[in-house]
């Protein structure tokens, strides 16, 4: 055999048996479900399409552990209710001669900042104690002048409300100015306390609201409270809320534009979405008939009559080539922890064999022309 052609015999069979081994940035579909065509596979493979999506739709959610409930609207009064350490002004009047409450020369007298003791009760002057914690204050300023009447019948009495820190509700970061804001009324909302605050700052991604009320957490995206007016809740006295940036992700692998941890923009995002925020599939080497979403359920959700999966490892395979994948790829929902694989094209193998099955020939021709 002439040398030239025994070069390309050799380099042809070299390359053949080391064509599983060429470098690539990713699996091929085939290699990563082989497993399931044997006897007992240890995951589960489905093929998503529109006519089994609502059953997957309806199984368990994985990845939201400290999912939180949200407590619904209600409405509340249109003012302020006295609590314990707010602080009342009262101011008593009375015209009569030789008055009890007021000096000679003057037809008033002012009592400042007195404060609702922890029996809810504030301190008037002849009157002894007069319990006003959890009314409003104008059936407090009410009580104390039926009080006085036994003394002064006369006397009439003017009141306002210093709101103390029980009678106020806390915003924690997320916004331009948090702090301590008293409540306005029993009518105020969490949107209008957000507001109060400088609204939820636009640096964060996906930012999240949660209301602390006292041993119970509740928890929703800003997203979902401003579009569900259900989700407006009425706050409470010594309610704290906290803005803070949605820290859920998942992983995309493979022949795609980025490989990387992607935030969520949004509480519900879609494959079709996912895939548009890791730069789409690589032209040249991804295989948009093998698209993978690793997912793993706990043992718990785990069930044998289709209304959650059997395994606690899932692959679930898009074929994006079709219509039918495509729309079935817009209803499947990426949940926190999912890895988003694009598996490489097998024409990317038999692209990357033929280049170097052509840089081989090339080398042979070199060879043929030197002289032994």
């Amino acid at each position: 055999m002439p040398r030239p052609h025994f070069f390309v015999a050799a380099l042809v069979l070299l390359l053949a048996a080391a064509c599983s081994q060429l470098p690539r940035g990713a699996a091929v579909q085939a290699e990563i479900v082989s497993e399931y065509n044997v006897e007992n596979p240890s995951f589960q493979a489905i093929r998503v399409t529109r006519a089994n999506m609502p059953m997957i739709a309806t199984w368990p959610r994985t990845g939201w552990e400290n999912e939180y409930p949200w407590p619904g609207t209600s409405h509340g009064a249109n003012s302020s209710v006295i609590q314990t350490g707010d602080k009342l002004d009262i101011v008593i009047w009375d015209s009569q001669e030789n008055s009890l409450l007021t000096g000679a020369a003057e037809k008033s007298a002012a009592l400042k900042g007195v404060e609702v003791g922890p029996n809810g009760a504030v301190f008037v002057p002849y009157v002894d104690e007069v319990f006003v914690r959890g009314l409003s204050p104008q059936s407090a300023r009410a009580r104390i002048q039926d009080k006085l009447m036994q003394i002064a019948p006369s006397a009439q009495v003017q009141l306002s409300l210093q709101q103390g820190r029980s009678n106020s509700v806390e915003l924690v970061g997320g916004v331009a100015n948090p702090g301590a804001f008293p409540m306005p009324s029993r009518n105020y909302k969490i949107l209008g306390l957000i507001a109060d605050g400088g609204g939820v700052s636009p640096t964060l991604n996906n930012p999240r609201v949660r209301l602390l009320r006292g041993g119970t957490t509740y928890e929703t995206s800003v997203e979902d409270l401003l579009d569900n007016g259900v989700r407006n809740t009425l706050l409470m006295p010594g309610d704290t809320v906290i803005i803070e940036e949605d820290k859920k992700t998942f992983t995309a692998i493979g022949a795609s534009g980025l490989e990387d941890l992607i935030d969520f923009p949004k509480d519900d995002l879609s494959a079709i979405e996912s895939v548009a925020l890791f730069g789409g599939l690589a032209d040249a080497r991804a295989d948009p008939q093998g698209v993978l979403v690793l997912r793993e359920y706990d043992v718990h959700q785990l069930r044998s009559d289709g209304s959650a999966p059997s395994m606690q490892q899932v692959i679930f395979a898009f074929d994006l080539t079709s219509a039918d994948g495509l729309f079935a790829a817009r209803k499947f929902r990426i949940n926190p922890g999912d890895t988003v694989l694009a598996t490489e094209s097998p024409l990317s193998q038999t692209r990357t064999l033929f280049s170097l099955i052509g840089t081989a020939f090339g080398l042979t021709q070199q060879v043929a022309g030197i002289s032994f």
